[in-house]
């Protein structure tokens, strides 16, 4: 195996390529990304970035002299626009080919845009560094943000945007905020600090259109009749997978690159990261998982994986998020549980919820907590302890 190409100039593109390079892989690696920037991280850009905290060259992953030294051949600025297997090339939108004896997918995703009304100024999504930057110059006292979609890119961004002075309207199909991602009881949880800082949520409601005067949007209507006035809208209503060039492949692309646990979706192609949906045998169920930790975790997997390791993926997801002053924390596999037990006392301000799907402990959840506490619930997940086991005689906190 003398070329190895990884399409996705991201965490987990280049955490693929150093991995290789650290297992004294000695072939060539191309790097495709279709920005024009070298590897970035994209967790700030709704907090330090957006904030004005942090300046665009700090998001870089590696400075320019440790990517020189990985040897990579970079393709930057140029998307992946198809793919032959039979040929084994990738497609250049420069008209470029890359041809490869394995193939790494770890283009991530985009978020999603259908909206009525959403192709006029002051319109925003949130995904790329530009993106950020755009909003940044767009918040300030008093002007009026309504932000579409109360995930955790949502919920951040409302963080963000009080703290600049901003005043937030924040509109959530279901019945609380980041619910469908951790559940109502810690949903309604954050839901309250979001309130307690000024934050206007509305729930059950959805965004019928986005209006709009001279090119410049002016408001939201919902779907239940009211009318939200918005200088400037976020639309946060979750993402899709970057997979259309893998179009025509034989590869199954439903929800994400279909991979194996290996992170494998064909002898030759591999997934990493946002796009890669693979079987996690440590919870006996395919997922995708979009978060910085578990793409660079999946490319180290990967990695191995293609120089003759072939052992499984098989993780605790982590993630984390900063709201205001609040750090959340979660391990485990939380979407899909059968039951939700809040092991925290409700006037703590600290939360702290364990997971149950079937009869064992899936995932955990800490917000307000220091993270070991809730980091001491790894292992427990990782075992597969029973639930009876994990919870029963928890003290409450």
């Amino acid at each position: 195996m003398n070329r190895i190409v990884v399409v996705g100039a991201s965490a987990g593109g280049l955490a693929t390529a150093e991995a290789l390079r650290r297992a004294r892989y000695e072939g060539a690696i191309t790097l495709v990304g279709d920005e024009p920037y070298a590897p970035y991280d994209r967790p700030p850009l709704s907090k330090h970035l957006l904030k004005g905290d942090w300046r665009p060259e700090r998001l870089a992953l590696r400075p320019a002299a440790d990517l020189d030294a990985l040897g990579l051949d970079l393709r930057l600025g140029t998307a992946a626009i198809g793919l032959d297997r039979g040929s084994r090339e990738v497609y250049l939108a420069d008209g470029g080919r890359v041809p490869y004896d394995a193939l790494v997918v770890a283009t991530g995703v985009r978020p999603r845009r259908l909206l009525p009304g959403a192709d006029v100024s002051g319109v925003h999504v949130l995904r790329t560094v530009e993106d950020a930057l755009m909003l940044k110059d767009r918040l300030r006292p008093d002007r009026r943000l309504v932000i579409v979609g109360g995930g955790f890119i949502g919920a951040e961004v409302a963080a963000t945007a009080r703290a600049l002075g901003a005043v937030v309207t924040l509109v959530e199909a279901g019945p609380v905020p980041m619910g469908q991602a951790v559940g109502d009881d810690a949903g309604r949880f954050l839901t309250r600090i979001h309130l307690a800082h000024g934050v206007d949520v509305r729930t059950n409601t959805s965004v019928h259109e986005i209006r709009s005067t001279a090119g410049q949007v002016t408001g939201v209507l919902l779907s239940d009749g009211g009318v939200l006035p918005a200088d400037d809208v976020l639309v946060a209503i979750g993402s899709l997978p970057n997979t259309e060039w893998l179009d025509g492949n034989g590869l199954d692309l439903r929800d994400g690159l279909l991979c194996d646990a290996y992170c494998a979706a064909a002898p030759d192609v591999h997934g990493v990261g946002d796009v890669a949906r693979w079987h996690n045998p440590l919870f006996g169920t395919s997922m995708r998982v979009e978060h910085r930790t578990n793409a660079a975790e999946q490319a180290m997997a990967v990695a191995r994986n293609l120089l003759g390791a072939q052992r499984p993926f098989a993780p605790v997801p982590y993630f984390w998020s900063d709201q205001y002053d609040v750090k959340i924390h979660a391990y485990g596999h939380l979407r899909g549980h059968d039951e939700a037990l809040v092991l925290t006392s409700e006037d703590t301000g600290r939360l702290l919820v364990a997971y149950r799907r079937g009869e064992r402990l899936t995932g955990v959840l800490g917000a307000g907590l220091p993270p070991k506490a809730v980091r001491a619930w790894r292992s427990l997940v990782a075992n597969g302890t029973a639930w009876s086991e994990a919870v029963v005689g928890t003290p409450v906190a």
